[in-house]
């Protein structure tokens, strides 16, 4: 399954507002759950999941990209959100580069293998330059929808 089937034009937020990695996971979960319908408090916990997993390690893998992810025991399927921010947001990034490109995720939490899965494939289409490139350039979601199709990159899912 192409990550572009995971990842609905509705879940892009083509200019974030944030300048700190705890406000831009916040902003792009306000953002998938005004697109798939999920529980306050599954919010709230997702945020604080997210958010302690950054207190860890950053997620910011370099090359202006950061991939939050954690699980969920109150989803039942792979949900992900796009991001994008011409300014840059602060994730303590391994480069220490600010990142324009956020692809947040949440797996159900049974199923760890989906979660390394989505990360691999996430990863690897994130480490083309050129992609990251017509991301950053992209002006519209249906852009950066095809974009995401027209990757080989596949994520290893069912659903």
């Amino acid at each position: 399954m192409k990550l572009s089937s995971l990842l609905d034009k509705e879940q892009m937020l083509l200019e974030m507002r944030s300048s700190g990695y705890p406000d831009a996971i916040r902003e792009l979960v306000d953002h998938l759950s005004d697109t798939v319908s999920f529980k306050e408090d599954t919010k709230a916990e997702i945020i604080a999941s997210l958010l302690e997993r950054e207190d860890q390690t950053s997620t910011g893998i370099g090359s202006g990209v950061a991939i939050p992810h954690t699980f969920s025991e109150d989803i039942e399927e792979v949900l992900c959100v796009f991001g994008r921010s011409k300014e840059g947001i602060d994730f303590e990034a391994l480069d220490n580069a600010p990142v324009k490109l956020v692809i947040l995720f949440v797996v159900p939490k049974e199923d760890y293998h989906k979660h390394l899965q989505t990360l691999a494939a996430i990863a690897k289409i994130f480490t083309n330059c050129e992609v990251r490139k017509a991301l950053e350039k992209a002006e519209t979601k249906d852009e950066v929808h095809t974009i995401f199709d027209s990757r080989p990159s596949r994520v290893a899912l069912e659903q």
